[in-house]
């Protein structure tokens, strides 16, 4: 029993240390930048850093607030993008106010579930993507065409402007046809996602928006889409 209490002591008091490590580099940080609004501070796994989030970014410093690393920090393990998986959680949008006359619509089976893209025709990933999402049935995708490789914008401009756009987006991802030449049509859409996908800070593609305003980035496999397909409530 006499072990049982001090673990359960032990417990306490690395939790109670913890959160006091944490509220010191919360006040700490607001001191030094006292015109940034902060979200949430948490110590992360890797090398004893904390993960500050501020209103519109995400850093990194020391318990002693000594340094900070402002950029992206990966997973050596899983060669995840941390600091953007984050940022997909906190930084959430609501998904009925993304402006879906700016994208293109496919209906999969009955169409309940959805999810919105972020995509360019020049990306691999996202024609590794495309085949994941072939194995996906029930949802409805609303892509986004993100123009940012190079080539990409020629591209992006003769699958919008096609008669089909679903059918030559699937010609150029899922069986590497360039798109034919289309004639001119209004393409400011293309302007407004690359000035959306500034707004909610994805500069990669893919990116999968869930219903509960969640942002993917990066490949995901069908059973992973699947999960948070079924699990996303809308917000």
């Amino acid at each position: 029993m006499k072990s049982i209490g001090y673990a359960v002591f032990a417990f306490l008091f690395f939790m109670s240390s913890a959160q006091a490590d944490v509220a010191s580099v919360r006040a700490a940080m607001q001191k030094k930048f006292p015109k940034e609004k902060i979200i949430e501070v948490v110590k992360t796994p890797y090398g004893g850093l904390y993960e500050v989030a501020f209103e519109d970014s995400i850093v990194y410093t020391d318990e002693k607030t000594d340094f900070l690393i402002s950029g992206s920090l990966y997973d050596t393990k899983t060669m995840q993008n941390v600091t953007e998986a984050r940022a997909g959680q906190l930084y959430a949008i609501k998904f009925d106010s993304l402006p879906f006359q700016y994208a293109f619509k496919e209906v999969k089976g009955n169409g309940k579930r959805r999810l919105a893209l972020f995509t360019d025709p020049n990306c691999p990933f996202c024609k590794r993507l495309e085949k994941e999402l072939e194995k996906v049935d029930n949802v409805t995708i609303y892509r986004f065409i993100l123009a940012i490789l190079p080539g990409s914008p020629e591209k992006a401009r003769d699958i919008w402007c096609s008669p089909d756009r679903d059918k030559a987006w699937r010609d150029a991802l899922l069986d590497g046809k360039t798109p034919p030449k289309a004639k001119a049509c209004d393409t400011s859409a293309l302007k407004k996602v690359a000035q959306l996908a500034a707004k909610y800070r994805i500069n990669g593609t893919p990116a999968i928006v869930f219903a509960d305003g969640s942002i993917n980035p990066g490949l995901m496999p069908a059973d992973e889409i699947e999960k948070e397909l079924s699990s996303a409530r809308p917000n």
